[in-house]
């Protein structure tokens, strides 16, 4: 029988709930257990690919090619398992669904309601994970707080599971933030003792409660939290601020969050618990070493949560390579406006991540150009192989004029074009290439030695893709079209052959970077900016 374990969080959002489920997947995996991990979102949006950063962050996008909360990267690096569309339900997906079965007829006339109509799509979609993954548990965070009109259905939802499936198979975890009074030097419960009492007003009562705080938390706190909440102590857990997010697993399990977990729901572990590995990757982490800066270029930088997977991937290539990645926010728009040569002098590396729209685009056609011209190393991420292959076409095969189509429609030169599969789609939800695909790679290439293999799988999200037409200039000029899809047709990879490391791939090697097992690309991209960085020393 699967378990479940509920997460909700109160006080604030962003309290740290996705990180918090990661961190506990990570726990429940070194003790040999079965894990996957599933995100209930109660926006009204069918998913967030149609979302400005600015409203979501990161669009994460899974194996099967669903766009999903970036919440979903934190699971897939913490429990490095490939999720799948099922791992990430909205309110959204959950109405239309309904809504398409009434207008069929599947409800026989019957009135439509939130309960049972509602909560019974929720719970269908929880157990689906269940079925589809075969795990021993099953983890489930609920977005939003504990109060919001929004996340109402789905409380009710997991409510409802604890009875469905039994008391013994059900675990619910509430998440608080602990705020601090600076003119008494108090750490405050009365939030939490709030939220806990809103929880239990839907009938759910947390069995365990953890205390988030940018502080340290005293015992006394926990007392009070427990006797005020009706909680275990053992099972009030502090939470303070860590140096860095994987430290968190480690905190869990030195809590004996783990033990406690297994214990309530009756979990059988296949091994003693073995974080042996991940304490080694933690203490590389905090070894000092020497710091490599390296730019993301992009037009969101003031939110680093739209490029938060691009930034791990480059955290965990720098941590292999024992090096300290410092990341320099260069913003494309400033960029246009401003000096490449004050913009990006020094830096030992230039990311140009994915992105939709014109805004800021000369920008990043700017870095590509620097890059090039200085022999900086350069990994550019889907729209960033698009303008690194624009920058070539206008700068040296002088095609004045040369640009995309999706920033202007009548260039006589178009570099990159829509894929003729998205021609004719009006919908923009979901429509895209996504998911993953096969690439195979050049021998001799740069691609190939990163990799060491002959042909991967990775993920996309475009509709833009490099026009074949302009393959044979650019291959007489020096670019090397190093992956291509098995057919021949579509352009996965190119870099430049005379230069240390310039290199583009359509799709996004971010989202399969793991801690402990750094993305090819990006380590052969840190490997170059350490070669690059010491040549300049």
């Amino acid at each position: 029988m699967t378990k479940y374990i509920f997460c909700t969080g109160g006080v604030v959002s962003s309290v740290g709930k996705g990180v918090t489920a990661a961190a506990l997947g990570r726990v429940l995996k070194a003790r040999g257990l079965r894990v996957s991990i599933q995100k209930l979102d109660p926006y009204l949006n069918v998913d967030p690919g149609t979302m400005s950063p600015y409203e979501h962050g990161e669009v994460f996008v899974t194996e099967d090619g669903a766009e999903t909360d970036l919440d979903l990267g934190h699971y897939e690096r913490f429990i490095d398992e490939n999720l799948v569309r099922a791992c990430n339900v909205t309110t959204g997906q959950v109405y239309n669904e309904i809504l398409m079965r009434e207008r069929r007829g599947d409800f026989l006339g019957k009135t439509i309601q939130v309960v049972p109509h509602v909560t019974n799509e929720i719970k269908r979609r929880i157990g689906l994970v269940a079925k589809m993954s075969g795990a021993d548990v099953v983890i489930v965070e609920v977005g939003g707080t504990v109060g919001d009109i929004e996340a109402m259905p789905h409380l009710e939802a997991i409510r409802q599971m604890r009875k469905d499936v039994g008391r013994e198979n059900a675990f619910f975890i509430h998440v608080t933030f602990l705020p601090h009074i600076g003119a008494t030097g108090e750490l405050k419960t009365k939030p939490t003792q709030h939220s806990v009492r809103d929880l239990r007003g839907v009938g759910i009562r947390p069995d365990a409660v953890i205390l988030r705080s940018d502080l340290p938390i005293e015992p006394e706190v926990r007392e009070k939290v427990a006797m005020f909440c009706d909680v275990d102590e053992e099972a009030v857990l502090p939470m303070p601020t860590v140096d860095n997010l994987y430290v968190v697993p480690l905190v869990l399990e030195d809590l004996g969050f783990g033990d406690l977990i297994c214990q309530r729901l009756g979990l059988n572990s296949a091994r003693k618990p073995d974080l042996t590995d991940w304490r080694k990757l933690v203490d590389e982490i905090r070894r000092p070493k020497p710091a490599l800066e390296v730019a993301i270029v992009g037009k969101y930088v003031e939110l680093h949560d739209a490029y938060i997977s691009v930034r791990e991937a480059l955290f965990h290539a720098s941590v292999a390579n024992g090096r300290d990645v410092r990341i320099r926010w260069v913003n494309s728009e400033e960029l246009e406006r401003g000096s490449s040569e004050e913009m990006l002098a020094g830096v030992a590396g230039i990311v140009v991540p994915g992105g939709f729209g014109y805004r800021g685009i000369e920008g990043k056609i700017r870095a590509a150009q620097y890059a090039r011209e200085r022999n900086v190393p350069y990994l550019g991420l889907c729209l960033g192989m698009q303008v690194m292959s624009i920058e070539f076409a206008r700068n040296v095969l002088k095609l004045q004029g040369a640009n995309s189509t999706e920033f202007n429609h009548t260039t006589p030169h178009p570099i990159i074009d829509l894929m003729s599969t998205q021609r004719d789609i009006s919908d923009m939800g979901g429509t895209m290439r996504l998911g993953v695909y096969p690439c195979e790679l050049a021998e001799g290439s740069k691609a190939r030695a990163s990799y060491g293999q002959a042909t991967v799988n990775e993920r996309h999200r475009h509709r833009w893709e490099f026009n074949n037409a302009y393959r044979k200039s650019f291959a007489d000029a020096g670019m090397v079209f190093s992956g291509m899809s098995p057919d021949d047709k579509l352009v996965e990879i190119s870099e430049l052959r005379d230069h240390i490391f310039m290199l583009g791939s359509q799709f996004h090697p971010e989202f399969k970077s793991r801690p402990n097992r750094p993305h090819p690309l990006f380590n052969g991209f840190v490997e170059a900016c350490i070669e690059k960085a010491t040549v300049s020393e």
